[in-house]
C-alpha cells in the first residue's frame, strides 16, 4: 500500500513540472520534392518542463529522420524565450519592496546535411533557460534586501527545420 502511495505522489510531481506536448505542423510543400519521414520516424513533439527547485525551464523536442530530401541541407533552429520575474524583500519587515523583471533567451542552431540516400538524421533537441541568467542583470537596489526568482511569465519556444532555398519552414513546432 505504500508503494502505491509513493507512485501517486511521485505521478503528481511529473505532471506538476511537465505541460502539454506541442505537436509539428509539418509542410512538406516546403522542402524538396518527395521528403517524408522515413519509415518508422514520425513528426517530432517538443515538450516543456520546469524544475521546480531552480525555476529552470527546459523545451526537449524529439529526434526523427526525413528521408527523400536529397543533397539538400536543412537549417534547425529552436529557441526558448520568457520574462523571469523577481522580487526583492526588506528583511526588517520582509515586505515585497521592488518588483522587477529580465527577459531571458537561448537558442540552438544547426545546418545539418543529408546522410547516404539522401536522408536527412535529425537528433533530438533540448534548450534550458534559467532565473540565474536574467538575475545576474539586475540586483536589488539595497544591498540588505533579498531577490527572490518568482517564476517565468510570457515563456514562448518555437522549433523550424528549413531547408536551403526554401523561404518557410517544412517543419514549424510553437509553445
Amino acid at each position: 500500500m505504500r508503494r502505491l502511495g509513493l507512485i501517486a505522489v511521485l505521478s503528481t510531481l511529473v505532471v506538476a513540472v511537465s505541460a502539454p506536448a506541442a505537436l509539428a505542423q509539418v509542410n512538406f510543400a516546403n522542402a524538396p520534392s518527395g521528403t517524408h519521414f522515413r519509415q518508422g520516424s514520425v513528426a517530432p513533439v517538443c515538450t516543456e518542463t520546469t524544475v521546480p527547485t531552480t525555476g529552470a525551464v527546459t523545451v526537449s523536442c524529439t529526434g526523427y529522420t526525413l528521408g527523400g530530401v536529397g543533397n539538400t541541407n536543412a537549417n534547425l533552429l529552436l529557441t526558448v524565450e520568457g520574462t523571469a520575474d523577481f522580487v526583492c524583500h526588506n528583511p526588517g519587515n520582509d515586505n515585497i519592496v521592488e518588483p522587477h523583471s529580465a527577459s531571458v533567451e537561448e537558442s540552438v542552431e544547426a545546418t545539418l546535411v543529408p546522410s547516404r540516400n539522401g536522408q536527412l538524421i535529425v537528433d533530438p533537441q533540448s534548450v534550458t533557460i534559467s532565473p540565474q541568467d536574467a538575475a545576474d542583470a539586475f540586483q536589488c537596489p539595497n544591498p540588505n534586501w533579498r531577490e527572490e526568482f518568482v517564476g517565468f511569465s510570457d515563456l514562448t519556444f518555437t522549433y523550424s527545420l528549413t531547408f536551403v532555398g526554401f523561404n518557410q519552414p517544412a517543419i514549424l513546432i510553437t509553445g
